[in-house]
């Protein structure tokens, strides 16, 4: 079985954002997660994916580059793909935008441990929005609208990814 960084604290985090398309949201959560560990020895992997495949081999949404590199994210590249099987055993972490993209998740999940076992879904499921200080809160997506909807998920990312940190990193830290 592999182990994970909950039952081996001192093994690296891995951590997977999930929107539907891989252009906007987890992407822009990638970008921010990447931005703000990056010297941090306790995160691991680092990567977003999509619940559908209609961006894949696609970059991130121009509008989603605009909000990284106003912020001084300007080291980041992406090319978006689909969820795969193997995320579930490869990341601690898979960490959704909104609820149907986390329903989307736990209905793979479900069929692969039904098919494989609990050992083909180690991966935590999880909406990331429950880091934010507020359970259930979700990301809105952002490509049909102007700017701000992109200002407005970068606030929200940006605030997620600090409570995970938090909550995960300082967790992990205080109980070993």
């Amino acid at each position: 079985m592999a182990s994970t960084a909950s039952s081996e604290s001192s093994a690296p985090i891995s951590v997977l954002f999930v929107c539907l398309g891989n252009i906007c949201r987890s992407t822009m959560a990638e970008g921010i997660f990447r931005s703000l560990t990056k010297s941090n020895p306790r995160i691991g992997k680092i990567d977003s994916a999509g619940t559908s495949s209609y961006n894949n081999g696609s970059g991130p949404d121009s509008r989603t580059m605009a909000i990284l590199e106003k912020n001084n994210i300007v080291d980041y590249e992406h090319e978006a793909r689909k969820v795969r099987t193997s995320d579930f055993t490869e990341f601690d972490y898979i960490l959704a935008m909104d609820g149907d993209n986390l329903h989307s998740l736990q209905t793979i999940q479900r069929r692969l441990a039904r098919g494989a076992g609990t050992d083909a879904t180690r991966a935590k499921v999880m909406l990331f929005g429950d880091f934010g200080g507020e359970m259930g809160e979700e990301v809105g997506d952002p490509y049909y609208g102007a700017i701000d909807g992109f200002e407005i998920a970068f606030q929200q990312l940006t605030n997620f990814s600090k409570g995970f940190i938090g909550k995960v990193l300082e967790h992990q830290t205080s109980s070993e």
